[in-house]
């Protein structure tokens, strides 16, 4: 059974950081699609940043030169590093993967499809 397992949540002032750990059992994150997503009371989940499947790294506008997402191959590891942390980033975290395609013509790419979620990590910013 595949599993996503966060953490590296927690409670910050603003202006403070936090690294957000993603570990995965019975899958291998370096061939899929990855990213991190969030949700905050009363609102949808929104994705925040996200590897797709030619390595490149993609950001919500509200998080970027903020954020950084990374990984850890041989630690089978996703990564979210924040930085000067907001109120507004206050949210539910949670890293998810999926199929990575691939076509002669394309390369690998992902079509924004997620099979597997963690359970999520808190991330509170006060003012």
């Amino acid at each position: 059974q595949v599993q996503l397992v966060e953490t590296g949540g927690g409670s910050v002032q603003a202006g403070g950081s936090l690294r957000l750990s993603c570990t995965a059992s019975r899958y291998t994150l370096s061939n899929a699609c990855v990213g991190w997503f969030r949700q905050a009371p009363g609102k949808e989940r929104e994705g925040v940043a996200a590897i797709d499947g030619d390595s490149t790294t993609s950001y919500a506008d509200s998080v970027k030169g903020r954020f950084t997402i990374s990984q850890d191959n041989a630690k089978n590891t996703l990564y979210l590093e924040m930085n000067n942390l907001k109120p507004e980033d206050t949210a539910m975290y949670y890293c998810a993967a999926g199929t990575r395609y691939y076509s002669y013509s394309s390369g690998y790419y992902c079509l924004n499809e997620y099979n597997y979620w963690g359970q999520g990590t808190q991330v509170t910013v006060s003012s």
